[in-house]
């Protein structure tokens, strides 16, 4: 898709932004696709986990997010459900209303794929030296605008993202090493 020769310098402006970006994505994309394949998941499920790491959310909410259909998104749940990876109960708020929500074992593996994931992009990240980590970081959070999940105040990291996750990972460890003190 890139419009790139291999060995020749980038175009500088627009359409070399484009390709750097694809490729950016491609590589991002490959490394997601082996981790799902490795663990049997789609790329959607993987999402799932990623999404709902950390908080549980209304079907419809999800369903809207990942933009789906409301019965593309209960066969998702319920295969996933199967698998022992998230549990439905009624809204609290609204007993109409079905949430879904990562089992012990879907916030095990959702964990567990976080982890490989950061390993797997380590080695393009690495080449980028912390400032220019946060550099970049804030430049794609400005192109990309502020993101929600549904129900949640708007923030810039967004849900399933390896930085939503890394932050939640973050409090993860930071509420247990609390714990560990109380």
């Amino acid at each position: 898709m890139t419009s790139q020769p291999p060995g020749q310098a980038r175009q500088v402006g627009p359409e070399g932004l484009v390709d750097v970006l694809v490729q950016a994505a491609f590589t991002t994309m490959a490394a997601l696709n082996k981790l799902g394949a490795e663990y049997d998941m789609s790329l959607t499920q993987l999402r799932v986990l990623g999404i709902l790491r950390g908080r549980r959310l209304r079907m419809t909410s999800l369903a809207d997010h990942l933009g789906l259909e409301k019965s593309t998104m209960t066969g998702l749940v319920e295969r996933a459900e199967r698998r022992g990876l998230v549990e439905r109960a009624p809204n609290a708020d609204d007993g109409r209303a079905v949430d879904v929500f990562l089992s012990p074992a879907g916030m095990d593996l959702a964990g567990r794929l976080y982890a490989r994931v950061v390993r797997s992009l380590s080695p393009m990240i690495s080449e980028l030296a912390p400032a220019e980590q946060r550099q970049l970081q804030a430049l794609l959070d400005r192109m990309l605008g502020p993101t929600t999940a549904p129900g949640e105040p708007a923030e810039r990291s967004v849900p399933g993202s390896l930085v939503h996750m890394a932050r939640e990972s973050e409090a993860g460890r930071a509420s247990a090493a609390v714990a560990n003190f109380t």
